[in-house]
């Protein structure tokens, strides 16, 4: 059960959208930071690729974003930020959710024998 590619794959989500969690917020931190660049965390392109070896494992990546950059070298766009982390925060809830189901189901199944 703990080894289905299934659930590999929705511990590995939460790793990525955790980690998305944190740089957001670090982001969100550097706003007025000159020089500051934003990060950007990819994670779901490699997910699908690993689902479809049937595996579900991976590991979430970092990147310089790509948006452009002001007058002072930072390139933290609040609105993009914030939209982001409220993406972020309803994918979060979506997979623990279905983790949780996870284990619902074992307990069902632990009751009934």
């Amino acid at each position: 059960m703990f080894d289905s590619v299934g659930y590999v794959a929705l511990n590995s989500a939460l790793d990525g959208l955790a980690l998305r969690q944190r740089v957001i917020a670090e982001n969100v931190a550097n706003v007025q930071t000159p020089g500051y660049q934003a990060q950007r965390v990819q994670f779901e392109d490699a997910l699908a690729r690993a689902v479809s070896h049937g595996s579900g494992a991976t590991t979430a990546t970092t990147a310089r974003s790509l948006e452009p950059t002001r007058e002072d070298g930072n390139n933290v766009n609040l609105d993009t930020e914030t939209l982001l982390n409220v993406d972020t925060n309803l994918r979060y809830q979506l997979a623990t959710q279905a983790v949780s189901g996870t284990y619902s189901s074992i307990r069902t199944a632990m009751r009934s024998s």
